[in-house]
């Protein structure tokens, strides 16, 4: 079973809150396991290129089954992936900020996050995941 449209909504309400915190208007999107949208969520003032690029790091998270964030650096030169970012039609992610979400050890989908840098996103992002309990 993928991520329920109720969970979605929790990672969803934790991204947020912890963006809040940080004083980061953050985009905040989540994708099921067939990386299909499941909900996102655009805070008052975040950038409009968040819309995309939240959703391009859950996509990246899931597809890859890893963070964006570790994903980065196996696709720097001279690394196994360098260059994995210019397939999919420009839908590959390599910066943090996506994050994938497992229950009972099983890809379920991804959260990801876009608004502030590569650092707040992360934080986001992981706040978000946390809220996940694959139940």
């Amino acid at each position: 079973m993928g991520i329920s449209l109720e969970q979605a909504v929790a990672v969803l309400a934790a991204g947020e809150k912890r963006a809040a915190e940080i004083n980061v208007p953050s985009v905040i999107a989540v994708v099921d396991d067939g990386g299909n949208l499941k909900a996102q969520h655009r805070m008052d003032n975040a950038l409009l290129v968040a819309i995309e690029v939240s959703l391009s790091k859950a996509y990246t998270a899931l597809a890859k089954n890893i963070s964006t964030a570790d994903l980065a650096k196996q696709c720097q030169p001279g690394q196994p992936l360098y260059g994995l970012q210019s397939t999919h039609s420009g839908r590959i992610v390599i910066f943090g900020g996506g994050i994938p979400l497992r229950a009972n050890g099983k890809l379920v989908g991804a959260v990801g996050s876009s608004g502030g840098t590569v650092e707040e996103d992360v934080i986001v992002a992981e706040a978000a995941a946390a809220a996940f309990t694959g139940a």
